[in-house]
């Protein structure tokens, strides 16, 4: 099965590397039930069995995510969604992905330049009067270099690495193929839906090669931005800016990770703390369009108490319904209103149609402990926590736009409690709710609503006739198909299929048995066994071992 999935050499030898490692680590059980183990023992490629004993020590997720690092930039790319999965992985996992940072040896200037020529157009210097040739920083599908224009202003260029594009490729090919296999070989770990991960993986990272899509997101969050001038959104330069070069502002601030350097420079972190969660939380509920990777390295603070954000490589998008689901999920809770909180859990759940009796006795238990609690006074980050522990343990998953949503509400406290210990995300999260509930409630809110359904509605209507019409010939021509599949009497129907397999296996071997004694007691001319008998006991044996291989053959389809 794997080795019909490999349809490229080198496809082989990235195999055997990822199977090294996950030895190395002490996951040589996973590569031996997926597979990989017999595949590459066949070509000839030796796997070493053995575990450090340093490696074993470490946890488990400690252990998957030093895997992942030395896998390389793809797999470091992958641990980074995984870091936004907070509804498959517990926080100590998601701590650990957290860590990934997507660092990489800066490649040259000189074997850029030939790509970078061609992107501008012409030679870089005939642009860039000054330009510096030594990286700023390096990641695995990009580096940024520090130019500035003709008029002496200071950008950056963002340059992605050359042929890099086929090598991603390549990587998603094979972990597209090892989920596969991970989701039909390993099912223990489908609780994870590894293909729909690394679905949403491809989609993310296919995204984030193309820097002009990168520029339009950063565009739209500075244009929602115009009037908040405490927010900083570099400029985007488009007359250079395409799928390989992102030319913006270089913005000169503190970075988000250099505290000290911020209390040196007598900014306010309490007023920080505020107007970076008015930001995030503007981003997410108002406009529906947020930076989904706000890490303390993506942010930078300037003078004046003003905040830049910078990367805006992965982006979320929440619809008004999600935005209302919430607002109603926590009016749910402060209520103690418990049906609502399930229905909600069901709509963001993507893997049920009914709330079983325990999940709803977990709801009401969770939902009772908020009992006459002032919306203002929850704790959000650890509600969104304890919610995504009752929906894994019940092995339900959200959507990943929900994914990403939760995610940024957690790293969103955790950013402001960084700034300012008495952070109150509550307090800041309160007034952006009540908005959502009133525009949602709004006449012309309602309105629009309501003339999108009449719409829906009289198309429905209007295409009913030609449906009938289908439905109608389709009988008169005896094609009308209607297929009933009953799971019970399905699995009956296997059992019934297995038992009547084991009973001609049955009457076979007894066949063989009475044939073998009955040409042993049948004597030749000579006092040996008679020819005919003896050819009629091959015959029948040999047809007896096909009926057998062709039983075997049924049973395993």
């Amino acid at each position: 099965m794997l080795w019909q999935a490999i349809s490229a050499v080198r496809d082989l030898g990235r195999l055997h590397d990822i199977a090294a490692v996950l030895i190395r680590y002490g996951f040589g059980d996973l590569v031996r039930r997926i597979g990989l183990a017999g595949v590459l023992e066949r070509t000839g490629r030796a796997l070493h069995w053995h575990v450090s004993e340093d490696l074993a020590r470490l946890e488990s997720p400690a252990r998957v995510r030093r895997a992942l690092e030395e896998l390389g930039p793809t797999f470091v790319k992958l641990g980074q969604i995984l870091a936004t999965r907070v509804d498959l992985f517990p926080p100590d996992w998601i701590a650990e992905f957290s860590k990934l940072q997507d660092a990489a040896v800066a490649v040259p200037f000189a074997d850029l330049r030939a790509q970078l020529t061609e992107d501008l157009g012409e030679p870089p210097e005939d642009i860039f009067p000054r330009l510096e040739s030594e990286a700023l920083a390096a990641a695995s599908l990009a580096q940024v270099h520090r130019a500035w224009l003709a008029d002496g202003t200071p950008v950056i260029l963002k340059i992605r690495r050359p042929r890099i594009r086929p090598l991603v490729e390549a990587d998603l090919r094979l972990i597209k193929r090892l989920a596969e296999i991970l989701e039909s070989e390993a099912p223990d770990l489908r609780r994870y839906h590894p293909r729909e991960v690394v679905r949403q993986f491809t989609l993310s990272l296919r995204r984030e090669l193309d820097f002009s899509a990168e520029g339009r997101s950063a565009e739209r969050i500075a244009t929602s931005f115009e009037a908040h001038p405490e927010i900083v959104i570099p400029r985007i330069y488009w007359t250079w800016t395409c799928e390989r070069l992102n030319v913006q502002d270089y913005i000169e601030g503190i970075p988000g990770r250099n505290l000290a350097a911020l209390d040196a420079a007598g900014l306010d972190r309490a007023l920080l703390a505020q107007r970076g969660t008015d930001a995030v939380l503007k981003m997410i509920l108002e406009d529906g369009f947020f930076h989904a990777d706000l890490h303390p390295g993506n942010i930078y603070y300037l003078p004046d108490n003003r905040i830049a954000f910078i990367d805006f490589g992965m982006v979320g998008r929440i619809s008004g319904e999600r935005r209302y689901q919430l607002a109603v999920l926590l009016h749910g809770l402060v209520s103690h209103d418990s049906a609502t909180v399930s229905d909600v859990l069901l709509d963001w759940s993507e893997n049920t149609e009914t709330v079983s009796d325990t999940l709803q006795v977990e709801i009401d238990a969770f939902v009772d402990q908020y009992h006459g609690v002032e919306l203002r006074k929850l704790d959000i980050a650890r509600l969104l926590s304890e919610l995504l522990t009752i929906l894994r343990d019940h092995g339900l998953t959200l959507p990943p736009d929900l994914a990403l949503l939760f995610k940024a509400f957690i790293t969103l406290e955790g950013l402001g409690r960084q700034l300012n210990p008495g952070f109150d995300m509550t307090s800041a999260i309160a007034p952006f709710l009540e908005k959502v509930l009133l525009a949602y409630s709004a006449p012309e809110a309602i309105a629009k609503r309501g003339w999108r359904t009449l719409i829906d509605a009289l198309g429905l209507i209007a295409s009913l006739p030609k449906d009938l019409s289908r439905l109608l010939r389709s009988a008169r021509r005896g094609k009308l198909q209607i297929q009933v599949e009953v799971i019970p009497l399905k699995h009956f129907g296997e059992k019934i299929d297995r038992a009547v397999s084991r009973l001609a296996l049955s009457i076979i071997t007894a066949a063989l048995i009475i044939g073998t004694a009955i040409v042993s007691n049948i004597n030749g001319p000579d006092g040996g066994l008679s020819t005919l008998g003896l050819f009629g006991f091959i015959a029948a044996t040999s047809g007896g071992i096909w009926v057998l291989i062709s039983i075997w053959r049924s049973g395993k389809d």
